[in-house]
């Protein structure tokens, strides 16, 4: 499993009316097999820091470490779920989608297709670190209720090291171990907020509610009243 540590993270975009800079010193550190939230309003740069970590993107100054290694590139010590399908290889089937990983890994056909049929549901599938674009974003409530279900599971089951972008409050208290808060124009951590519920957790329970009402309250669109999961925020 691996760490990551981000690093006084900047980015700036070069355009015709000049520089923007889009993230801002941005700096945290992540567990291994800790389940991490990124939320923040429209524009704050939470994708643009998702890209940075995967090694989409190259940050102007600053650096991410995974295992205390710098990123430098996109490795296969990373793999990406976006916010739709667009990724996928159209001649390929469902099976050969799913095996792709392991066929770039070396994997023989055999084994590599009885791991897949094994595995589907993603157990054993995933790197280690797993960068999520608010991957449920286009789902109807009732299938984004059930497949967060499914990834609280298999997070569970599979400890995984999760950065996962949400504009969904809800969804952030539900999955993570931790929020991390931003704000936009230019994008900068806020606050660090830590989810102490027990798994599996009760949306609607009162401890869910009040931590949800802090992370409103943090993005604007609550009442400034301090309860539930603020009292052990980190504020930044």
């Amino acid at each position: 499993m691996s760490d990551i540590e981000i690093r006084d993270v900047s980015l700036v975009y070069d355009t015709p009316s000049g520089p923007v800079r889009a993230i801002d010193n941005a700096s945290f550190r992540m567990a291994a097999s800790e389940f991490l939230c990124i939320v923040g309003p429209s524009g704050c740069g939470k994708s643009t820091l998702l890209n940075i970590i995967a090694g989409f993107l190259p940050p102007t100054s600053g650096e991410i470490r995974i295992g205390g290694k710098p990123v430098t590139g996109h490795g296969m010590d990373r793999g990406v779920v976006f916010q739709d399908f667009a990724q996928l290889f159209p001649w390929r089937t469902a099976l050969g989608n799913v095996t792709f990983g392991l066929e770039m890994k070396g994997v023989g056909r055999e084994e590599r297709e009885k791991i897949a049929m094994e595995q589907l549901a993603l157990v054993k599938l995933n790197p280690a670190v797993l960068p999520m674009d608010e991957p449920f974003a286009a789902l109807d409530a009732l299938t984004r209720d059930a497949m967060q279900r499914l990834l609280a599971e298999v997070w569970r089951e599979t400890r995984k090291t999760v950065v996962y972008v949400t504009h969904n409050v809800a969804e952030a208290v539900y999955l993570a171990d931790r929020v991390v808060v931003m704000t936009p124009h230019p994008g900068r951590v806020k606050i660090e907020i830590p989810i102490s519920l027990a798994r599996p957790r009760d949306p609607l329970s009162v401890a869910f509610l009040h931590c949800q009402k802090d992370l409103l309250r943090q993005l604007g669109d609550a009442p400034d009243e301090a309860e539930g999961c603020m009292d052990s925020a980190t504020p930044l």
